[in-house]
């Protein structure tokens, strides 16, 4: 895909690549595996995915969606190995001096599957699904700031801001943001440009599709048809894996990944990047509303012993804010939350909420081991006479009718593009009622993010992304005790790239794509 892009594209691109550490297979380097070879099925477990769930792109949120939308469409924009933004039905992208205006020049030759020509206007009705009061997409409020988006050539769509935004472009590479056919009302039929067909899919069971013929991209969707195959139980995915029932997984269990990766003919796939275990306060709760019931909930858990246990030693201690080394703006500076079970007594006893029974919502559905380290965080807070009582909930619905809806909640976040899209996704006040689960609202913050995405300077630009991370750690609602390691595994028999995607699991989603059969 040879292209041009935007200088100052570039150089985000590249910051992002420099500051990311990789471990592939084995916990090594990931290499070339052979020249990709054509042909099989390929079967993939996923953990993560909802019986409720639709082929409409303004609805998508498990990785079984993900997988699935990647399968058979495409984005503007992909995410490749270390988050750097490459063309995909975008070839080129740059703003004006301020960035609020970017213009897209889009792919020429390429066909829906039903044999419909890709135009602008498709670009343009996709961006315009995620707009308007009456919008029901997850990235609503990413897309906010968006006043016009209009067709300015038949390969051409230009994009106007209200403000500044020089990390807009990264939006257009999430999953949600996918191209469907202009007017397109039905999803499911599941038209795309992607390199495979939808041939068919049933919610929070299974799917199959098979290769496009006609698939515009070069070396890439190597596999004659791919499975994905829902299986909630880390255990039955295992299982399914060794036996070769399935020939990948996601979301290994940390506790056996040294037990996987002894395994003959199985690799385990570590992965370095932005992924972060938490528990979350509901700030709009009782009594999470007072800033020293949320401290003394941070001071109230054994970190290391999280890692030990949960992580088995893939991953690390994590410090309450949700940028990690891996991305450019990482503020290393933030004093360590330590467990001080004295201190964090001496918070609840100020507050006066002494006696509180906190329940703390949990399942698997958010990550392997979910459960066991929420009632770990019950025996931790305990020595602080913080009564903390485990709920197990139901993993089918998890993230629609527990996650964000109760007032104390076991959660997970995957790595984004850049640091705007994590912050404004998790944090800001344009998410509020959607993916800002915590219902934290903060004027500092949402005033030192917007003026993040205006600022040309790097070293200020930095600066502000700082604070953004120092409000989260002080005052936020998110208790984030743990960096956890992207854990994956196949069989030998499947390839890979010269590296894998870090921001999700199964090479950011793109493993159908991306993988073949070596053998």
């Amino acid at each position: 895909m040879t292209t041009s892009i935007h200088r100052r594209t570039l150089l985000q691109s590249a910051a992002a690549v420099g500051t990311l550490g990789l471990l592939g297979l084995h916990g090594q380097p990931v290499q070339a595996q052979s020249t990709p070879k054509q042909g099989g099925t390929f079967r993939l477990a996923i953990n993560d995915f909802d019986s409720g769930e639709t082929l409409d792109p303004q609805v998508n949120e498990s990785k079984f969606m993900q997988n699935l939308q990647y399968q058979i469409r495409n984005a503007l924009i992909e995410v490749g190995p270390g988050g750097v933004l490459m063309p995909e039905l975008a070839t080129e992208w740059s703003s004006n001096d301020d960035s609020t205006v970017w213009t897209f020049k889009l792919r020429e030759g390429v066909e829906f599957h039903n044999g419909q020509p890709f135009t602008a206007e498709d670009a343009v009705f996709s961006v315009n699904l995620h707009r308007g009061e009456k919008t029901i997409s997850v990235v609503k409020a990413l897309m906010a700031g968006v006043t016009d988006v209009k067709a300015t050539g038949p390969h051409e769509m230009t994009i106007t801001l209200e403000g500044p935004n020089s990390g807009f472009p990264a939006v257009l590479s999430m999953a949600a943001t996918i191209v469907v056919p202009a007017g397109t009302t039905n999803f499911d039929e599941g038209i795309g440009t992607g390199g495979y067909i939808l041939e068919s899919y049933e919610p929070g069971v299974k799917a199959r599709v098979t290769k496009n013929p006609n698939y515009w991209k070069e070396g890439r969707a190597h596999f004659d048809a791919v499975e994905i195959l829902a299986i909630r139980d880390v255990n039955a995915r295992t299982t399914a894996l060794r036996t070769g029932e399935v020939d990948a997984m996601n979301a290994v269990d940390a506790t056996t990944a040294q037990l996987i990766k002894a395994m003959p003919g199985i690799d385990l796939i570590q992965v370095q990047g932005k992924m972060h275990y938490c528990f979350s306060m509901n700030l709009s709760e009782t009594p999470y509303q007072d800033p020293d019931v949320r401290l003394a909930m941070k001071l109230a858990i054994d970190r290391e012993d999280m890692v030990n246990k949960i992580l088995g030693g893939f991953g690390s201690v994590a410090n309450d804010q949700p940028i990690s080394s891996a991305y450019p703006n990482h503020n290393p500076t933030l004093p360590q939350h330590s467990y001080d079970p004295e201190q964090a007594r001496a918070l609840m006893k100020k507050a006066g909420v002494e006696g509180h029974k906190h329940v703390l919502h949990a399942s698997e559905t958010p990550f392997a081991g979910a459960v066991d380290a929420a009632q770990l965080f019950s025996r931790h807070a305990a020595a602080a006479g913080i009564d903390i009582e485990v709920s197990r909930e139901p993993e089918d619905g998890y993230w629609s009718n527990i996650w964000g809806k109760t007032p104390f909640f076991a959660s997970r976040w995957s790595g984004r593009a850049n640091e705007d899209l994590m912050l404004t996704q998790a944090y800001s006040r344009a998410s509020l009622g959607s993916w800002n689960a915590t219902h934290w609202d903060n004027d500092a913050f949402n005033t030192a993010l917007i003026a993040a995405r205006g600022e040309k300077d790097e070293a200020k630009r930095k600066e502000l992304y700082w604070e953004c991370q120092r409000l989260i750690h002080e005052d936020g609602g998110m208790i984030a005790p743990i960096w956890a390691d992207i854990l994956d595994a196949k069989s030998s028999k499947v390839a890979t790239g010269d590296q894998v995607a870090s921001d999700w699991d199964m090479d950011g989603n793109r493993a159908s794509e991306r993988w073949w059969f070596a053998a």
